[in-house]
């Protein structure tokens, strides 16, 4: 019995220790999705649009259909006058034509299905429509990269930036604090890297080294400059809808399910009640 618990014991612990890693994994920090789209019929029906005329040419969403969309207060008629394509039907699955052969040839990898990506990339620690959020906003230019562009929080993501002309043209300053090893000495040393990327993705990087003997520790800071930013802020306003909407296609009952167990609550507090009362009933003459 003793060598069960010891052996349990060390499991959960290996357990929680691979967790916080890969928690600990994602450094950059997460912008907070701005929650209050969720109860946004506008904006959940604007995301849906999104989704259809952008993200559906490449990646799928198998686990929804087109008809599930009237939960959003769209029409049978609306639905397929504005987002069926000419050879889907309202009940079809959310599928795409392309390939997957066509799709590793083109990308390197096969896009991923979308359906549940706003609950997959959550953590104990992050939330999943923080991570897409974050994610939608954080590409940039990248001249190095084949599709041309990268992202700071999925960095060498095989995926291009298929809504840029939304955000318009943006430049990127970042600098980071890191560590590396001296060629010479073969010692750890501490520098400051500044890396300006241009609005055609060609980096500019300068190198500083910091003072031996002080304490440092790995860390990125990062400056956008955009051309208009009346622009970027309507793109992130779009962005929220969209990531509104992934959130809701990962799981369409969530508010149903809330709102079910507030009332199931209620009901086993009255219960509750009532079997005290017959408990009483029963056990009064027993002393």
């Amino acid at each position: 019995m003793k060598k069960i618990f010891i052996k349990t014991t060390a499991l959960v612990a290996a357990v929680l220790a691979a967790g916080q890693l890969w928690a600990a994994g994602a450094t950059f920090p997460l912008d907070p999705f701005p929650k209050a789209k969720l109860n946004d019929l506008a904006a959940l029906q604007n995301g849906a649009k999104l989704f259809i005329n952008h993200c559906l040419n490449c990646h799928s969403a198998s686990a929804i259909r087109y008809n599930r969309l009237q939960d959003l207060g769209l029409t049978e008629e609306q639905i397929k006058e504005n987002l069926l394509f000419t050879s889907d039907k309202i009940g079809d699955l959310m599928t795409i034509a392309m390939k997957p052969a066509d799709a590793k040839q083109w990308f390197g990898v096969l896009p991923p299905d979308l359906s549940l990506t706003a609950r997959s990339r959550a953590t104990y620690t992050t939330s999943g429509p923080d991570w897409v959020y974050t994610y939608m906003r954080t590409f940039y230019r990248d001249s190095e990269r084949p599709t041309g562009w990268n992202n700071l929080l999925f960095e060498n993501v095989g995926m291009p930036h298929v809504l840029w002309d939304l955000q318009g043209v943006r430049t990127l300053e970042k600098e980071q604090i890191k560590k590396s090893t001296d060629e010479k000495t073969g010692q750890e040393v501490w520098k400051k890297v500044f890396t300006n990327i241009d609005e055609y993705g060609l980096r500019t990087v300068k190198q500083e080294a910091l003072p031996a003997g002080g304490y440092y520790h790995e860390s990125t800071q990062v400056k956008w400059n955009a051309q208009d930013a009346a622009k970027v802020k309507a793109y992130d306003s779009q962005i929220a809808d969209l990531v509104a909407y992934m959130t809701w296609m990962a799981e369409p009952y969530a508010k149903t399910r809330v709102q079910l167990g507030v009332w199931v609550l209620i009901f086993l507090f009255i219960f509750t009640i009532f079997a005290w009362g017959l408990n009483r009933a029963y056990w009064k003459d027993i002393k």
